[in-house]
């Protein structure tokens, strides 16, 4: 056997060892958290919750069902609210070769990168700054910078999704490792965000579609994060109901999983910040208790 026969073959079986390894670890990790009563952010939830997330976006029965306004029954119960934008995100996500951009980094996880609907796109990560794991082999373009002055040109995506992201906006990124200038002071409302929402509709194409997803309910200022309440919705979507259609979504954590909601049965949803305890109930929530979801197709 040639040596670079025999490195291939020895590289492989490393990766399917080490592929077999980390499975069995993340089952037991997974055991673990059910046997101990399924305590968000504990040990083996978020393999518990990739899990879930996986399972959903590559059901098309599911998918379906959300498209239509609807979650299986006990549907992400204990679950933080990427079990409900995830779903409702990729219920909607267009198919066939995109320029697509991902305002936030929310989908630079191989498990999400690795599925029909990413793979065939000329996929941008767009973010302050790098991160790890970062998947460059798979032909994914990273680009680094403040999402109120993107580096694109007018009309260059056919799908952007900004999932929970416009909420840190202008708010105390330290958490992630960086902080920028913020314009924002108090515990007030920043509408910095609206700035973002001005570049995205930008570098949009005619009939390219806008996602958006933000935690919604009673105002709250949680230091590196700004709930939106109903004059915040309101002034999030003026611009984008002036670039093209308009679809919203609310949907509500309760005690049995996410449902579908109505704005006014969001309105006073409150937040659990796991890094201060604040805004913790006996329900099972895991962070924020409602989002509200919002796709726009731009007019041609």
């Amino acid at each position: 056997m040639k040596f670079a026969t025999l490195l291939k073959s020895t590289r492989s079986l490393i990766k399917r060892w080490t592929h077999y390894r980390d499975n069995a670890a993340r089952a037991e990790r997974v055991r673990e958290y059910h046997a101990s009563g399924r305590v968000p952010w504990s040990k083996g939830y978020a393999d518990w919750r990739e899990y879930e997330i996986s399972r959903t976006i590559r059901d098309h029965n599911i998918l379906n069902k959300i498209r239509d306004g609807f979650f299986p029954d006990g549907y992400g119960k204990g679950l933080d609210e990427r079990i409900a934008e995830y779903g409702w995100l990729f219920s909607r996500m267009r198919s066939g070769s995109l320029n697509f951009l991902d305002a936030g980094s929310t989908f630079n996880f191989s498990y999400l990168l690795n599925t029909p609907q990413i793979e065939n796109r000329s996929t941008y990560i767009y973010t302050y700054s790098p991160e790890s794991p970062s998947f460059p082999e798979r032909r994914i373009s990273y680009v680094y910078g403040d999402l109120r002055s993107l580096p694109f040109r007018n009309e260059y995506f056919d799908e952007i999704i900004c999932q929970s992201t416009l909420e840190h906006i202008d708010m105390d990124n330290s958490i992630y490792g960086y902080n920028l200038p913020s314009k924002h002071r108090g515990m007030g409302r920043s509408f910095e965000y609206l700035n973002v929402v001005y570049e995205l509709v930008r570098v949009l194409r005619p009939n390219g579609q806008l996602m958006i997803t933000v935690p919604f309910g009673a105002f709250e200022h949680h230091g590196f994060f700004q709930q939106f309440d109903n004059l915040m919705i309101e002034r999030l979507l003026q611009p984008l109901r002036e670039a093209g259609d308009v679809h919203v979504n609310f949907l509500l954590y309760t005690p049995a999983g996410w449902i579908f909601s109505t704005q006014e049965g969001c309105s006073g949803a409150i937040s659990y910040n796991p890094h201060t305890g604040v805004g913790k109930l006996n329900d099972g929530a895991a962070h924020c208790r409602s989002v509200c979801c919002v796709a726009v197709t731009r007019h041609s």
